[in-house]
């Protein structure tokens, strides 16, 4: 153990997806970067075992890690393209017809919409990247303080050590610690929602297809894996979730059988994945939003879900954060080779200007649906229903939406491009 003062230009505190890809986007530069993760993850888990978190990845987030020169790490453990996705109004009965829309990658002239890979193979690929740059060093364990000066931030952690740095990065999360010790204020609430998570297997094959129907309680994912698995998200109420906790997995599989099972007629999509043969081990989290007043401060910034935390409904999270670290290495590498003060709030709100608007705009519209599509009043449900039909017979307008959710369209940073920094 070393009480002696530790300098670095970057500390990432967070060595998540989100922390380590912006490790990886400063890798072999100028900077001396120090990454601090208590839980450093592995890669030697059993072949034929799953993470229970997966990521629905968009082309954008492909084309950052790509970039970065770690998909291929992913691609070479597994990836799970999606193709097509079916998204239907579980309440819409009645004679005016399906509220279902369906997008489909061809429509666009692309191969897929995006992937769906786990969480622990992002990281995998990600700190091998990580162990091959000479300027990044690895700090397995967690901060405790945290003192500002005009100069630079020091940090002790847990163990005892000394850390100084002319920029310190929060990713450390919806309880950033970070965010914390620096006094940031969040607006946000708690969903009363509970995300169950599993790993299934079904009759039929899912087509390379992701599947999401809107319940009274809560959307229900269904996202293709390798091997004919796929992963679920099913969003319900708190106790509800305290209650399928307590079912035997033949039990919670007729009740996810029962929450699937469509209610209406879906051309091309009913009944299409059959029945539900296997499940793995559960896990749950609660959901709530919250949104970081700032995302920077002198010598500070935030990133990821230590900025902001939405609704997994559109799969968006993680996206959002590795647009984020994206922006933020663009901006420091840029303000270097000006020979900028990196930590300088001049050059931090660059990032803030970048990033909090288009954040806003998905917590937006991620809120609007959730709270369209979780009401049940009758003249609101015709009024999903309608919409859904109509932008389902707009061509246009699903291509314009597909290439937004896609991430490949709007002010992208280089990675997002393709171009390396």
């Amino acid at each position: 153990m070393s009480h002696t003062l530790s300098h670095y230009d970057v500390a990432i505190v967070g060595g998540g997806i989100v922390g380590a890809t912006l490790a990886c986007a400063l890798g072999n530069s100028a900077l001396r970067v120090a990454l601090v993760e208590p839980r450093l993850p592995r890669d030697d888990w059993p072949q034929d075992s799953r993470d229970l978190r997966v990521s629905a990845l968009t082309s954008g987030s492909v084309r950052i890690l790509d970039t970065l020169g770690t998909w291929q790490g992913m691609v070479a453990q597994r990836v799970s393209p999606f193709r097509e996705m079916h998204v239907w109004d579980a309440s819409a009965t009645g004679a005016g017809g399906a509220g279902v829309i369906h997008f489909d990658s061809a429509d666009i002239g692309t191969d897929t919409l995006g992937y769906i890979v786990e969480n622990r193979v992002i990281q995998a690929a990600l700190y091998a990247r990580i162990s091959a740059c000479a300027n990044i060093e690895s700090i397995p364990t967690r901060i405790h303080t945290l003192h500002a000066n005009p100069a630079q931030i020091e940090l002790t952690t847990e163990d005892g050590r000394r850390l100084s740095a002319g920029l310190v990065v929060g990713a450390d999360g919806p309880d950033s610690l970070v965010r914390q010790l620096a006094g940031i204020n969040t607006r946000g609430w708690d969903h009363r929602q509970t995300a169950v998570v599993a790993t299934i297997k079904t009759s039929r094959p899912h087509q390379d297809t992701a599947w999401q129907r809107f319940l009274p309680e809560g959307p229900l994912a269904v996202l293709p894996l390798t091997e004919g698995y796929s992963s679920i998200v099913w969003t319900v109420t708190s106790s509800h979730a305290e209650q399928l906790a307590l079912l035997d997995d033949s039990l919670f599989m007729a009740a996810l059988q029962e929450a699937l099972a469509p209610t209406l007629e879906i051309p091309g999509a009913s009944g299409a994945l059959g029945a539900i043969v296997q499940v793995g081990p559960r896990a749950s989290f609660p959901l709530r939003l919250i949104h970081a007043d700032e995302y920077v401060r002198a010598r500070m910034a935030l990133i990821g879900d230590a900025a902001h935390t939405v609704h997994p409904l559109a799969g968006q999270g993680v996206n959002l954060g590795l647009s984020d670290a994206a922006v933020l290495a663009q901006v420091l590498l840029e303000a270097l080779a000006k020979e900028a003060d990196l930590g300088s709030i001049t050059v931090l709100r660059r990032y803030e200007r970048w990033r909090k608007g288009d954040n806003l705009t998905m917590v937006a519209a991620l809120e609007g649906i959730r709270q369209l599509f979780g009401n049940r009043l009758i003249p609101l449900r015709w009024l999903r229903t309608k919409g859904l039909q109509l932008t389902n017979a707009a061509t246009l307008v699903k291509r314009l939406i597909m290439r937004q959710a896609m991430g490949l369209s709007g002010d992208l940073p280089k990675l997002a491009r393709g171009i390396t920094l």
